[in-house]
């Protein structure tokens, strides 16, 4: 640091690219920012921003890659830097400016279910963390605790801190079954050999450049982009007919898909925005196996929203091996029948290699393939009816399958997403994930390599009024589940996890989840991720 600056710290607050979101949030922006200048100022520090409150759009955020290029260019680069967030933050308005930082960077995120600063520092981390852009990270709910300022001071006095991470080994210094080791070399190399496509329908969305695997990384697992426009699913649903789409609504309602419809378009579920899901759930198939697709992902955000309903009930539809039949609009046949289509949600090729190795390898292990990713979203300790621990709020936009869900279909719902983000509407896929043991995992990029974290956790039943009110804190459109990670804390886990996102798949016992969790690293491992276990998997 330089001397002339050592009692001063700049403050930059990144923003949603939608002007709805930065809006709605900026109230808690506000509140966080005092209790984090209040937190400075008690560790004799001052803290400024370094962009102003816009009186015209009523927030303070960056919202732009161009106004966050714009910000920079006069901040000195040698100033400690705290980027602070109560909001879903698009990564890349800021990346420009903090991949030449050279000052301290502290990324701080509000611990809260409403206000999704978490999930978006937690974006942020990652997307550093590919680029090689040092930065420490701290979280609070109220910047006053004794976790939150012990950081600070270390943070303040040193330019790092230095969080536990006990919990995490490396693949390479562990031993595991000789006949699960086999499992995996048979299984890697099948996989490289016979190799697979990824549909990207348009890179990079919502600003998660940490989503985004290189080629040159990728393509050593054997695994390969197709890259797709969505504007090519879009005219492909233009060629879905009336009587198609009807007859996959047919379907769901058979299956008891709970639907309630209304009439006004700008607030509540259509049967229109409905078809259109279904139109869009045949079309994005019917591109899958045009183009060989082993698993698909669809952008949405910042593309087909302004075209079309929400994607997130086709992408649990196509999660789900138990889905409607689609048919081939050239051969008339049932396409991917008896398979689920692998759908890696917001595009997040991460999640896609990740989820297309699960469900292939699970599908070996004679295990339910299903797997999907949700946000990292919130938590809070829970004590009673059995479980007395951190429970964890995983959550995601809809693209939940509803073999995860109490009651499979029966005990999934279909709701209008939020109006904020979703102006079309169109449903998600709503359910309460059912009890059991899960393998959880992550693959990311660090130091230039393809990597994979890999642990288990168990999903627990918590009292209806209890997941209400969960719900109420994060959002009740969306599939819920209440996940106590094994063997590792909420703090560890902030600190390791280079995602907003999180892998989940179910495995039918706790010591079927150790060796499945096994064999996949494994398997990871020999596809060439530098792979460690999180928390509690016994080894040999």
């Amino acid at each position: 640091m330089k001397k002339s600056a050592q009692k001063t710290a700049l403050l930059v607050a990144n923003g949603d690219l939608r002007l709805a979101a930065n809006q709605k949030c900026w109230p808690a922006q506000s509140k966080m920012e005092a209790a984090l200048t209040k937190a400075f100022r008690g560790e004799g520090w001052r803290l400024t921003r370094a962009h102003s409150y816009d009186s015209g759009l009523r927030h303070g955020f960056i919202d732009s890659q161009k106004r966050g290029i714009e910000v920079f260019r006069s901040i000195d680069p040698d100033l400690p830097l705290v980027v602070a967030e109560s909001v879903w933050q698009y990564s890349q308005h800021i990346l420009p400016g903090l991949y030449t930082h050279r000052g301290p960077i502290l990324t701080v995120a509000n611990w809260s279910g409403t206000w999704p600063g978490l999930v978006g520092m937690l974006n942020l981390n990652g997307s550093l963390t590919k680029m090689g852009v040092p930065y420490s990270s701290l979280w609070s709910e109220d910047f006053s605790d004794d976790f939150f300022r012990a950081g600070l001071r270390e943070w303040l006095r040193s330019g790092v801190i230095r969080h536990d991470q006990s919990h995490v080994k490396p693949f390479a210094l562990c031993s595991i079954p000789a006949d699960e080791a086999s499992t995996a070399r048979e299984f890697a190399s099948r996989f490289q050999r016979d190799k697979a496509i990824l549909g990207v329908f348009d890179e990079g969305c919502m600003g998660m450049h940490n989503a985004i695997i290189p080629d040159e990384l990728l393509n050593p697992t054997g695994v390969f982009k197709e890259r797709l426009s969505q504007s090519a699913l879009y005219a492909a649903m233009l060629e879905v007919n009336e009587q198609e789409a009807r007859e996959v609504l047919a379907w769901l309602l058979r299956k008891g898909l709970s639907l309630q419809f209304g009439s006004d378009e700008l607030t509540e579920l259509t049967e229109g925005q409905v078809l259109q899901q279904c139109k869009m759930y045949i079309a994005a198939l019917r591109l899958a196996d045009d183009f060989g697709c082993a698993s698909i992902g669809i952008q949405y955000q910042q593309g087909l929203k302004d075209l079309t309903p929400a994607s997130d009930l086709v992408e649990g539809m196509l999660n789900n091996v138990d889905r409607p039949p689609a048919k081939s609009l050239r051969t008339g046949k049932v396409l991917f029948e008896g398979e689920a289509m692998p759908h890696f949600n917001e595009v997040d090729e991460c999640a896609g290699l990740d989820g297309l190795v699960t469900y292939r390898l699970w599908r070996e292990l004679g295990y339910e393939p299903e797997n999907t990713l949700h946000d990292l979203r919130w938590g809070r300790h829970y004590k009673g009816k059995g479980v007395d621990d951190y429970v964890w709020v995983f959550l995601i936009s809809g693209a939940a399958p509803p073999a995860h869900f109490r009651r499979g279909w029966r005990g999934a719902s279909s709701e209008r997403q939020p109006g904020m983000y979703f102006r079309l509407g169109g449903g998600t896929l709503k359910g309460v994930s059912k009890r059991g043991h899960i393998v959880w995992s992550r693959v990311f990029v660090m130091n230039g390599k393809l990597c994979a974290d890999v642990g288990v956790a168990k999903v627990v039943d918590l009292p209806d009024e209890e997941t209400q009110d969960r719900w109420r804190e994060t959002t009740p459109q969306w599939p819920i589940m209440h996940a106590v990670l094994d063997g590792v804390t909420r703090d560890q886990m902030m600190a390791r996890h280079k995602s907003n996102h999180i892998q989940v798949v179910y495995c039918p016992g706790v010591k079927q989840a150790y060796r499945a969790a096994r064999i996949k690293a494994a398997v990871f491992h020999e596809l060439g991720l530098e792979t460690s276990f999180c928390g509690d998997i016994p080894t040999a």
